[in-house]
């Protein structure tokens, strides 16, 4: 099996999830490539639409919570919306790729070029099997005017609500968010801790910003700071820069707070630590519940962090408050009551399918056999 991967840099979610399935696609011996396919009209094109979500997200969430507001209502009113039609400009870039690399299958975790291939489509351009992966808990603006194959859900609670919006049901597959390897192998507190260098007898309080460093996490730290007396605090700012230098300023002299920019650990950072503070992306919030770690949603980036958080508090999988003093407080009854730490532990195994990125491998592979029994 040769598998095409299409994301685009709009957020590092989009990203994690296809090089989860490109891993256990190769791990398994078949071939899978993730592209940008923004690239394909030119790294220009890329570098604008990803360098422009990204500083709208950061600098002005709400203009995006605006944004997200008018595409869901656009999205109910006309049959096809202007991101249909600018992403319907691609189609000669992705239409002479597949023709000199071809594939059995184009996966998406992302809705752009889930529209590309829907304007493929309708224009009779050869296709293979084209699969959707959502990375959100929710059904975001616009996937009801695509037509890709399948589309594989975060959750079975998801398939109504798709289908309200106009999805068919017999196209969605509720397999999960995939995650790589590493996010879920097997290693204990102790020994996590050991890898990173944190003492053993310690109480580790985890903040992330997600990928890009969202949210106000400097009054995050300075609330944790101040409610609580010998707990450690480890802070990911992710890419942001500027909030990593904002925090080493205000926390430098602080011997409880270990400020970290990027890391490629967050992993054994989620598996060391005691509870985690993040802002409901859809790909962090998984990775959180498969690495089994007490989680309390931050203030969401307005749209489909905000459904996120929702369905992760229906589902008793994380808390959260208006407030960031509330998160906090929310956090620390966490930190001092196991049973319901390990009861939010519990509803996120039952929930979230840490294995989703295998289960998508094989639901492919299925429907690629099928196809040749036809043939």
């Amino acid at each position: 099996m040769k598998a095409l991967i299409l994301s685009c840099n709009t957020g590092g979610g989009h990203n994690s999830a296809g090089r989860a399935i490109a891993e256990a696609m190769t791990w398994r011996g078949d071939e899978a490539y993730v592209l940008d396919y923004l690239t394909l009209a030119g790294e220009g094109v890329s570098r604008i639409v990803g360098d422009g979500y990204v500083q709208i997200v950061k600098k002005t969430p709400r203009l995006f919570g605006i944004a997200y507001k008018l595409g869901m209502g656009v999205s109910r009113i006309t049959r096809k919306s202007p991101v249909y039609y600018m992403n319907g400009r691609m189609a000669k870039y992705l239409n002479q790729y597949i023709q000199e690399n071809p594939v059995d299958v184009i996966v998406m975790p992302h809705l752009y070029p889930a529209e590309t291939i829907t304007y493929m489509k309708r224009k009779g351009m050869k296709l293979p099997l084209t699969v959707v992966v959502m990375t959100d808990y929710t059904c975001i603006p616009f996937w009801e005017e695509t037509d890709a194959d399948y589309y594989i859900t975060p959750h079975e609670n998801l398939i109504k609500p798709c289908v309200k919006r106009g999805l068919k049901e017999e196209k969605l597959i509720p397999l999960g968010i995939p995650v790589s390897r590493i996010c879920r192998r097997e290693i204990s507190k102790e020994a996590a801790r050991e890898m990173l260098g944190l003492k053993k007898d310690e109480k580790y309080i985890l903040a992330a910003g997600g990928s890009m460093g969202a949210g106000d996490l400097k009054k995050l730290v300075a609330c944790i700071l101040k409610s609580t007396k010998e707990e450690k605090l480890i802070i990911v700012c992710g890419n942001n820069a500027k909030v990593e230098s904002q925090l080493k300023k205000a926390f430098s002299s602080c011997d409880r707070a270990k400020i970290l920019g990027y890391t490629t650990q967050m992993n054994l950072y989620m598996k060391a630590c005691d509870v985690l503070f993040t802002k409901p992306g859809g790909l962090t919030s998984t990775e959180g519940a498969v690495a089994g770690i007490p989680m309390v949603h931050t203030e969401p980036i307005p749209g489909c962090e905000t459904a996120n958080r929702k369905f992760f508090g229906r589902l008793g999988m994380s808390v959260s408050a208006k407030t960031i003093k509330g998160q906090v407080q929310a956090g620390l009854k966490l930190l001092s009551d196991k049973e319901a730490a390990d009861e939010m532990i519990r509803r996120q195994q039952k929930n979230i399918n840490k294995m989703a990125a295998e289960d998508i491998c094989d639901f492919i592979k299925g429907k690629l056999t099928d196809e040749k029994a036809l043939l």
